[in-house]
């Protein structure tokens, strides 16, 4: 808020000194404030230019502080107005680049290179999303997962649509509650594959970026992808890759909800995505032994001898459920959520 209306803690200290005064002398003013002569004087020429303060007459320098439901009103508005011209000024500049962009291929992929270019340029490419952010996760990784991006919390929290394929080697080096379960918790909609070509994201069908390649450790250099046959295909291989993996469900989800215990909820769901049982022990954070007794646990308390007649007991009490399998669409069938085309 601060920020918005430039005002320093200081400024507010200083304007706050004003209530249930009727007016002060810069000596009284010091006085309650404690703030040295000369910065004094910058604050008091700062609030009286933003309104907040009207400088009186009379030979004592002194000051009243205009109501705050006034001064501040007027300033919100003024603020309303420079971000709408601001957008109008953007708004030009986009369509003016859309204009001159496209006619050679230059123009359509951008090459970068550096891990903290590239994580600087995925967290503003996130943040222009307006309807769909669709994401394939696989090593290798600009910045190591251990977290929830915090672009993807402000922008679920804004109603944009966040669906993620994981392949399953991700899973092992995602933090479990504080990325996995904190995205699910959001609303993002995730699924797992045992492998995927490529990762990728795609922001509202617009624009893409891939890493230039997937044999390396880190990802040192990245492309951004405008609209052209590319972008298309990539949007082709999400879709796929989406129908074909299982959902991932873990506690907090809103599909999760309701259906099983948290503890055992977790362990069920990475069970389904195939990973080893060794890397679902470390994930819950336990030892093999311990994951051993609790697996034995929970196929006891489903009545199966063999994790086949658990996975079959678990799906009919409904604690995991498994995507539609579409039949193919034949032509002229009108697409469904799932399909490259229409946005959510």
């Amino acid at each position: 808020m601060l920020d918005i209306i430039g005002l320093s803690e200081i400024d507010v200290d200083v304007y706050d000194a004003f209530a249930g005064t009727g007016s002060m002398t810069v000596a009284e003013i010091r006085q309650r404030t404690g703030v040295p002569h000369q910065r004094l004087l910058r604050v008091l020429r700062l609030l009286t230019g933003k309104g907040l303060l009207t400088k009186l007459p009379g030979p004592a320098e002194a000051y009243s502080a205009v109501r705050p439901e006034i001064a501040l009103e007027a300033m919100l508005r003024q603020k309303e107005q420079e971000l709408a011209s601001a957008r109008l000024v953007a708004d030009r500049l986009r369509e003016r680049y859309r204009a001159t962009s496209g006619q050679r291929p230059v123009d359509l992929i951008e090459v970068i290179h550096g891990n903290a270019l590239i994580a600087d340029r995925t967290d503003q490419l996130l943040r222009s999303a307006e309807q769909e952010v669709a994401f394939v996760d696989k090593p290798p990784y600009a910045r190591t997962p251990s977290v929830l991006h915090p672009a993807e919390r402000d922008l679920l929290g804004r109603g944009v649509r966040f669906r993620g394929v994981y392949e399953r080697s991700a899973l092992e080096l995602h933090d479990l509650s504080s990325d996995l379960e904190a995205g699910l918790a959001l609303g993002e909609e995730a699924r797992v594959v045992t492998s995927a070509p490529l990762k990728m994201i795609v922001i509202d069908q617009r624009i893409g970026l891939v890493p230039l390649r997937s044999d390396l450790p880190e990802v040192d250099t990245a492309l951004v992808i405008h609209p052209c046959a590319l972008l298309d295909a990539l949007s082709a291989v999400f879709t796929f890759l989406w129908q074909k993996g299982l959902p991932l469900y873990l506690p907090g989800s809103a599909e999760q909800a309701d259906v099983a215990p948290s503890d055992d909820a977790r362990l069920l769901a990475l069970l389904t995505t195939g990973l080893p049982d060794r890397s679902i022990a470390k994930q819950l954070g336990m030892s093999y032994r311990t994951f051993q007794r609790r697996l034995r646990d929970l196929m006891t308390a489903l009545g199966a001898t063999t994790r086949f007649q658990a996975g079959l007991q678990v799906a009919t009490r409904g604690w995991v459920t498994l995507p539609v399998t579409r039949p193919p669409r034949e032509e002229g069938v009108t697409e469904g959520a799932d399909s490259p085309s229409p946005r959510p």
